[in-house]
């Protein structure tokens, strides 16, 4: 059974920083692209930051310059560094590996959530 565990969350001042990691454990097979969603409380859930298993990044336009995401494909773990954090960026961050099989996606598991605070 495949579980992401995500964990590096927690309390922020404006300006500060926060590394937010999500390990995949269990057999997962292949690993296709990896990302970063957050959800405001009373909104919905947006996309932050993808990595595609080249290694090409996106980023949502309110994160640009201030997020960056990674991973280790050895260890199945995608991280999101997160830097000169604003109040906007509160929320719950959940994080999304899709499996590859036969070279198509086929399914993507996610994290149970990680909360970020940002105090201004």
């Amino acid at each position: 059974q495949v579980q992401l565990v995500e964990s590096g969350g927690g309390l922020a001042q404006a300006g500060g920083s926060l590394r937010l990691s999500c390990v995949a454990s269990g057999s997962i097979g292949t690993i296709g692209g990896m990302g970063w969603y957050r959800q405001a409380p009373g909104r919905q859930r947006d996309w932050v930051a993808s990595i595609t298993s080249g290694g090409a990044t996106n980023y949502a336009d309110s994160v640009k310059g201030r997020f960056t995401i990674s991973r280790d494909n050895a260890k199945s773990t995608v991280y999101l560094e997160m830097n000169n954090l604003k109040p906007e960026d509160t929320g719950v961050y959940y994080c999304k590996i899709g499996k590859i099989r036969l070279g198509r996606p086929e399914y993507d598991y996610w994290g149970q959530g990680t909360q970020v605070t940002v105090s201004s």
